[in-house]
């Protein structure tokens, strides 16, 4: 019996017959409505997009797989997405009756030790590339939590824990496969296929799909020093001043995270300020743990805190400290800016809007990016404002359906306050309804000018739009 779906655009129905020719190719793994892993391959980190459902999921294994299925939806006029680890907040994963280029089986790591190089596969999560560098005092620096994608975290450029020291995970990409428009499978690097190479690290998944990364890793750990120090958000402004005191100064090894959220039911926090909002700085130290110990004292010894969890530990342990914040399934809805400093007028911002939450889960995270270095080879990359010395991501989590527009609104009205210091937007940070203005928000003029005519020669048609989308110039 044949399955009917409409597509993204409404205008076009397909059946499982329209996708016979790729059947042949991929075989059982070319799914459909009602097939065993159909509705795994669906669901994705933000559950907002829970209601969207492919015609069809190539669950692919190799280049080859990726290349023809590119192929066939592109002869077709089928739109398409491509999913990683699936963890983008804005859900473009997920298409709504095209098809779906699942890359989650993609998934191997190989950790080359003496040449300190790891090559990875676009379906790996960090979590996955911290367990695997770790025995050899190694490390791919990943974002603030381990559950994100390598794949679309880092073809939007990537900062986390180390990037003050080391630059954005992009900056460390040596090299990539990539299946571009034509259905050609590439190698980019600053030698083969350079523009490419340029795009790519900072542009977002407009110019093919990466089958595979390859990473300049770095010796660290396997033991670091850090962690989160929380006060009563009675607390905030000063709590702000010292953050904005510390990240002034602090060198490159040393990254603070300002937090405000509600207080999790946990066993390190009284259970007096459970449910309660509460201001923190989260702090981690690139060195030796003894190092980051000392490091890190001026947040642990601020004040009378009402936890402060700052130890050594493994990195792994750091990387993944955060994660329970942002399960698989609930309700996401990000804003964010990037700033040049944390003037009082940000300050004045966070405490009018952003110290008060409408969701237990919701919360507001504010990394010190000071100092980032250039790309360590080569030209700068495609990154975005990547002279900014802050971000904050106001990040709306919930639910209920019901309540999408309440918790929305949060976001909304924290963005809003915010504007008058605002750079520009992280790529990776965009929501759905931003997807128009990736353009003129998430780049300056010049970037977006150079990635536009890149865009004209890897991809003339836009075939691959259903992104963080670059037009064809």
């Amino acid at each position: 019996m044949s399955t009917v779906m409409r597509s993204v655009t409404g205008e076009m129905v397909l059946s499982r017959q329209v996708f016979g020719g790729l059947r042949q190719t991929l075989g059982d793994r070319l799914l459909f409505a009602g097939d065993d892993g159909y509705d795994e391959s669906r669901m994705i980190w933000n559950g907002m997009y829970y209601d969207r459902r492919p015609a069809a999921i190539a669950r692919c294994e190799s280049a080859a797989d990726v290349a023809a299925a590119v192929d066939f939806a592109s002869d077709r006029q089928i739109p398409f997405s491509v999913r990683g680890a699936g963890h983008n907040v804005a859900g473009t994963a997920l298409t709504d009756g095209g098809l779906m280029i699942d890359l989650t089986r993609m998934n191997a790591i190989h950790v080359d030790a003496p040449a300190r190089r790891v090559k990875i596969g676009p379906g790996c999560d960090w979590s996955k590339v911290d367990v695997a560098t770790e025995p050899f005092g190694l490390v791919v620096p990943g974002g603030i939590v381990s559950t994100t994608g390598v794949a679309g975290y880092t073809l939007g450029g990537g900062f986390g824990w180390l990037s003050r020291q080391s630059g954005f995970t992009s900056d460390l990409l040596l090299r990539a496969t990539v299946v571009t428009a034509d259905g050609q499978i590439r190698e980019a690097s600053l030698v083969s296929e350079p523009d490419l190479f340029w795009a790519i690290r900072g542009g977002g998944g407009n110019f093919g799909i990466v089958t595979e990364f390859e990473f300049r890793a770095l010796e660290l750990g396997p033991e670091i020093a850090g962690g989160l120090v929380l006060w009563p958000m009675e607390r905030a402004a000063e709590v702000m001043d010292h953050f904005a005191e510390l990240t002034a100064t602090a060198p490159p090894e040393l990254m603070h995270v300002l937090v405000l959220r509600v207080a999790p039911p946990a066993p390190f926090l009284p259970e007096s300020v459970h449910g309660k909002p509460v201001a923190g700085i989260a702090g981690f130290y690139a060195g030796t743990a003894d190092e980051g110990m000392a490091a890190l004292a001026p947040v642990a010894q601020f004040g009378e805190p009402l936890a402060n969890t700052i130890k050594p530990k493994p990195f792994k342990e750091h990387q993944a400290f955060l994660d329970s914040g942002q399960p698989y399934g609930r309700r996401y809805y990000w804003k964010s800016h990037y700033m040049s400093d944390f003037s009082l007028g940000v300050k004045d911002a966070l405490l009018q809007t952003a110290t008060t939450f409408t969701s237990p889960f919701s919360s507001v995270l504010l990394p010190n990016l000071r100092g980032i270095p250039e790309a360590p080879d080569g030209p700068v990359s495609a990154v975005g404002f990547r002279d900014a010395s802050y971000i904050v991501n106001f990040q709306a989590s919930w639910t209920d359906p019901a309540e999408d527009e309440t918790h929305i609104a949060w976001a909304r009205a924290n963005f809003d306050a915010m504007k008058p210091n605002s750079m520009g937007q992280y790529v990776n940070f965009m929501t759905e309804d931003e997807l128009a203005d990736v353009q003129r928000r998430a780049y300056t003029d010049d970037v977006t000018d150079r990635l536009r005519i890149i865009k004209r020669q890897y991809d003339p048609d836009n075939i691959f739009r259903m992104n963080k989308n670059i037009e064809p110039a």
